[in-house]
């Protein structure tokens, strides 16, 4: 049993899902349940057993029903657990806990989760440890714990115990003396958000609920505890700016309770670890700021201690409460002396790099008592942040990159608020730019090499028109990609950065005009073929502006291409060949097109007919066509390929575009991943029912019929489909890219081995304004029962991109399984009724698999005959001419499967007498007729 269990448990936290898929939630969790009940099984099993309930309890109680039941059973076997095991009780809380939250128990004002809150209470308060003995105290820990869950996951839950808790957490002298008073911090806190949002609420509401010692919340105030989601959002810190968003419970001077309160937990809060004393602190800031009538001074006894801390934590914690609180809790000495603790603390050298970045980051959002600026969240050293006292944080190529960066921004944002061009401070940076340079040029490490063209985009971002150092830089880069031509991705990203961050600055096209300037100038006896592919990449995206001439760049293309030392062309080099193409692409969507139009013509036709590769000629052919034979508005339409249809843009791609790397090869050649589904399958109106494969019987054969079907059956090629129409349909709200699609492939997967894997099916296209296609999934049963099947697509649309979607899954349910009895045509009636009987005989001896079962429910004799013709009127066998008052029908669950029915209806209820060759098949008809018999009861009711 224990191993059985342990195989089983460590089967389904490896894969829920797949665990699940070879039998029911709900036939798992009873197991669980049953076996937790079980007084032979150890309780290292049921420590074991629970780990499912603690960690996956959603997948097992998906409903609130659900997670009652199995809330009040876990409860149950809490009460008859001897106090002894101690580990099993304290995960078995939790596991009741995680029950109750994640089904909602907690939010819907369940009866089992009020009577689990009362025995956690119970728990806290029971204090009878016996001396040596750990027990009791740890089962009061856990119980803590899963209070401040059930709080944390509906506030305000147990805001009518803060009496109580208080008591709890005066009187503990233990080591939980630091988990109530977290917990105690917390249900204040959400209690007087609570009242804030009540109209009319004051101090009288205020000292009632500090004194309150009642139930829990929701049967006190019921309404008091229901929260929306913004609410909820907030409450997870309401210290995110200035004092006026925070909620304020307006009780005038008269607080003498909550100020007592106050002053209890804080003159004991150094009894706690740094992080509880963090969290405390961090509740009582949101507390005072919510209550006006108590002073922020009430902290300052602790704030010596807290200016002088070395946890994160704690320092953390103290600039939350000066952005709650400025001058009103801290003086221009308490701001002063922290800052320059922080400038300290950001480079001391025991710190990690993690914290020295922290302290940094905080530098750069130091909450100032007086700030200038007003923009949440922008980066701005403040007032009191000298370039004197910066100066101990000045970056240095011993640092890592990210301190390097981080300082070097710091530095940045100190000089430019000072404002002087020709400050020692911006010298210093510049050359700490090109030391950086210095060492990328003698073969510095890639993390240098992205470090300096990060440190060089932030001195542009900053300096850019500083005209003296940004072209030392430009000229400095052109030098330095001449010497390392794999640099070119790093400087072709600088260019498109600076472009796009800073559109005023024209910094870039300087930069390109100067790469181009030095690639041109190079002499063709020493241009080295490894170099090339980078220099027409950069070529390229020179081409790309207007301001730009292009005629050196094409007679660097033409020296290339023409010099008869040259192999370049003899070679048929494709990737060189697209790239000499790239460069002549751009440049045919160039605005001086016209004074440059020979020189490209010259360098196309020569690559049309001596370029070493068949494809390169062609395109050259192509590109030279469209330049001597369109006129520029119709080139630049066929080369840009840009047509908005609906309010976004769609790429139409033509054999050009192909050739330009940069433009959407690798593009074209990717299959994309859509956010959304795009079309998903519709099960199609319910037609004739099918018919299996017919039995290839004579009439002679009659009078043995259950033999001949089941020597039918017995035969290996006999195996008959399930067909289920669906209609292929686009989703709604729909994207107009997506609205003309093509060569769809859909593919299946199913979730369990209960069916014959399904082939991909292939549907040639699908319009939104057309018709919708029809799609047939043959499934074939190894085991008749319902079924999930995931549904995914490959498809392309319009523009000529292939897309992969993931499509909803298709749900076989178990009705959907049924098909009529196999005979052939010529069967009479008779012999179908014969083969009835013959196998209700066999199944009612209940040997092997076979058995018999009876459903009843409340159905008149009216409502039954109509379900009857509903669900069961093409497998009924009973004979017309007999005017019985029972109906019989015959179901046929491919492979070999049958379900016999005998349906009548008596006084005061109407029987299903069930017989089936399987009895796995029994649990999935009954929820099948309690499903379609229900909603006739609702009805009638």
């Amino acid at each position: 049993m224990a191993t059985n269990w342990t195989e089983r448990i460590s089967a389904f936290c490896c894969s829920p899902s797949g665990f699940l898929s070879e039998t029911s939630p709900d036939t798992f969790l009873s197991e669980l349940l049953r076996e937790l009940r079980d007084d032979r099984a150890s309780y290292g099993i049921k420590v074991l057993l629970l780990s499912p309930l603690c960690e996956y309890p959603t997948l097992l109680c998906s409903s609130e029903s659900a997670g009652e039941e199995t809330a009040l059973d876990l409860m149950s076997v809490f009460t008859q657990c001897p106090s002894r095991f101690s580990q099993f009780r304290c995960r078995l809380l939790v596991a009741l806990t995680s029950v109750l939250v994640c089904s909602s128990c907690v939010n819907s004002q369940s009866r089992a989760s009020l009577d689990f809150l009362d025995l956690l209470l119970r728990i806290a308060q029971d204090a009878s440890d016996p001396p040596g003995d750990g027990t009791q105290r740890l089962l009061r820990a856990t119980a803590c714990d899963c209070l401040r869950e059930m709080e944390a996951s509906c506030p305000g839950l147990l805001s009518q115990r803060l009496e109580l808790l208080a008591g709890l957490w005066q009187l503990e002298t233990s080591r939980l003396h630091q988990a109530f008073g977290v917990l105690q911090i917390l249900v204040l806190r959400n209690a007087v958000y609570q009242l804030t949002k009540q109209p009319g609420a004051g101090a009288a509401h205020l000292k009632a609920l500090l004194g309150g010692n009642g139930s829990v919340a929701w049967e006190a105030d019921q309404e008091a505890v229901h929260m929306d989601t913004k609410d909820a959002a907030m409450l997870l810190s309401l210290i995110l700016g200035p004092m006026g968003r925070v909620p304020t419970l307006h009780t005038g001077p008269d607080c003498k309770e909550l100020r007592s309160v106050l002053s209890s937990l804080l003159e004991e809060s150094y009894l706690l670890t740094p992080l509880c004393q963090a969290a405390l602190f961090h509740r009582l800031t949101e507390v005072v700021a919510m209550v006006p009538g108590i002073p922020p001074t009430v902290f300052r006894a602790q704030l010596l201690r807290l200016l002088g801390t070395n946890e994160v934590c704690l320092l953390h914690v103290t600039l939350l409460m000066k952005c709650g609180f400025t001058d009103s809790l801290f003086s221009a000495e308490d701001e002063a002396f922290l800052l320059k603790r922080l400038v300290v603390l950001s480079q001391h050298p025991l710190l990690s790099s993690p914290e020295k970045l922290f302290y940094m980051d905080c530098i750069l959002h130091f909450p100032e008592n007086r700030p200038i600026s007003c923009g949440d969240g922008d980066e701005a050293p403040p007032v009191l942040l000298t370039p004197r006292l910066a100066s101990v944080l000045l970056p240095s190529v011993f640092n890592d990159s990210a301190t390097l960066l981080s300082r070097l921004n710091l530095q940045a944002l100190v000089f430019l608020e000072e404002g002087d061009e020709e400050s020692h401070g911006l010298a210093y940076i510049y050359d700490h730019l090109a030391a950086l340079l210095h060492i990328v040029d003698r073969g510095g490490s890639r993390d240098i090499v992205v470090t300096f063209f990060r440190a060089a985009f932030l001195f542009l971002f900053y300096f850019h028109h500083v005209e003296r150092y940004a072209t030392c830089l430009s000229e400095q880069l052109c030098h330095l990609y001449l010497q390392h031509t794999r640099l070119a991705p790093h400087i072709l990203n600088l260019v498109n950065q600076t472009q796009e961050r800073l559109p005023e600055c024209k910094w870039f096209v300087g930069l390109l005009q100067g790469l181009q300037r030095v690639i041109t100038r190079v002499p063709f006896g020493q241009l080295r073929l490894q170099d090339l592919s980078s220099h027409l990449k950069v070529l390229a995206r020179v081409a790309e502006e207007e301001e730009i001439c292009q005629r050196s760049s094409l007679s660097f293309l033409s020296t290339i291409v023409t010099q008869t030392s040259s192999s370049l062309c003899t070679s048929g080099d494709w990737r060189l060949g697209n790239g000499l193409l790239g460069v002549c692409r751009c440049v045919l969507l160039h605005p001086n097109l016209d004074s440059i139009l020979v020189p490209l013509a010259d360098i196309l036709q020569h690559l049309a007919f001596h370029y070493g590769d068949t494809d390169i000629r062609d395109h050259a052919r192509l590109y030279y066509t469209l330049l001597t034979m369109l006129s520029r508005e119709k080139l630049s339409a066929v080369l840009v390929q840009s047509a908005a249809e609906g309010g976004s843009q769609v790429k139409k791609r033509t054999l050009s575009c192909v050739m330009a790397e940069s433009e959407g090869l690798t593009n074209t050649l990717t299959i994309h991943q859509t956010e959304k589904p795009i079309f998903h399958l519709t099960e199609a109106l319910p037609g004739p029912p099918q018919e299996a494969e017919n039995l290839q019987l004579n009439q002679e054969d009659e009078y043995k019929t259950l033999e001949c079907y089941r020597a039918q059956l017995s035969k290996s090629g006999f195996a008959s489909l399930i067909v289920l129409k669906y209609h292929l349909t686009h989703t709604e709200p729909h994207d107009p890219g997506f609205e003309q699609l093509f060569s769809i492939q859909l593919h299946f997967r199913h979730t369990d081995d209960h069916y014959e894997e399904l082939q991909d099916i292939s549907v040639p296209c699908l319009f939104r304004q057309g018709q919708r296609p029809v799609v047939q999934l043959k499934l074939k049963p190894r085991r008749p029962y319902p079924t999930t099947i995931h549904v995914s697509a490959i498809f392309t649309s319009k523009d000529g991109l292939t897309w992969h979607t993931a499509m909803p899954d298709i749900h076989v349910a178990f009705q959907q399984v049924f098909l009529p009895l196999p005979a052939p045509p010529t069967w009479s009636s008779a012999s179908i009724r014969d083969v009835f009987e013959g196998l209700w005989d066999e199944m009612s001896r209940e040997t092997g698999e076979s058995c018999i079962s009876l459903f009843c429910c409340q159905l008149g004799e009216a409502a039954l005959k109509a379900l009857v013709e509903k669900h069961f009127h093409s497998f009924l066998v009973s004979d017309p001419l007999e005017e019985s008052a029972e109906f019989r029908a015959l179901l046929f669950l491919p492979p070999k499967s049958h379900i016999l029915l005998k349906i009548s209806s008596t006084e005061d209820a109407a029987h299903f007498n069930m017989a089936t060759d399987d009895c796995r098949l029994l649990p999935h008809m009954n929820s099948y007729l309690l499903k379609v018999t229900s909603s006739l009861e609702n009805s009638v009711s």
